[in-house]
């Protein structure tokens, strides 16, 4: 007589999953990489750019062209984004690993020299910096600010979108680590 095999049913915390639990989880899904800029108008007379990376991006819809960023509440680039409803996303490619590195850095250096360092053209509609050799730049108007958790969701209109002509595949964050498609 056979024994039946067991499933294995995780016990479920009183709380919900732990956040080293959901970290570990999410950390198995592949995500692509983007930068995401802004003209932030109150820093300096002339104003400046600011920059963040972000894996949390994606598509919401195609009429109206709608996408979706994350943005970490209280984060300098919250703030910007709260003020300054006119942005821009760089989807980077497999040579953009430094410069994802560069803007997800805790403790990085000035926005300022980072993109002294960073050949950029300025959107002719957001005046945010589209990173030169992405894979596609798209300007954006933040139409709604959804408060999730330690999060900000922003909701926004894509206003211009540009694909150039590129062979490199596309940076992607898996596992805690910038990766290569293939």
């Amino acid at each position: 007589m056979s024994l039946p095999v067991q499933q294995h049913q995780p016990v479920p915390h009183p709380e919900g999953v732990s956040e080293e639990e959901f970290r570990g989880a999410l950390a198995r899904l592949a995500a692509g990489v983007v930068l995401v800029t802004a003209h932030d108008e109150e820093d300096g007379p002339r104003g400046a750019a600011a920059g963040m990376t972000a894996t949390a991006f994606l598509s919401v819809s195609l009429d109206p062209p709608l996408v979706l960023v994350s943005v970490r509440t209280g984060s300098r680039m919250d703030e910007v984004l709260e003020r300054q409803p006119l942005w821009a996303a760089s989807l980077l490619g497999e040579e953009g690993r430094t410069t994802a590195g560069r803007f997800a850095m805790a403790g990085r250096l000035s926005d300022r020299l980072l993109f002294q360092d960073l050949p950029h053209t300025l959107g002719e509609i957001t005046g945010a910096p589209l990173v030169t050799g992405a894979l596609a730049t798209v300007e954006c108007r933040t139409e709604q600010r959804v408060e999730a958790g330690d999060h900000t969701l922003l909701i926004a209109r894509v206003l211009a979108a540009t694909v150039p002509a590129t062979g490199e595949g596309p940076l992607l964050y898996y596992r805690g680590s910038y990766r290569r498609l293939g």
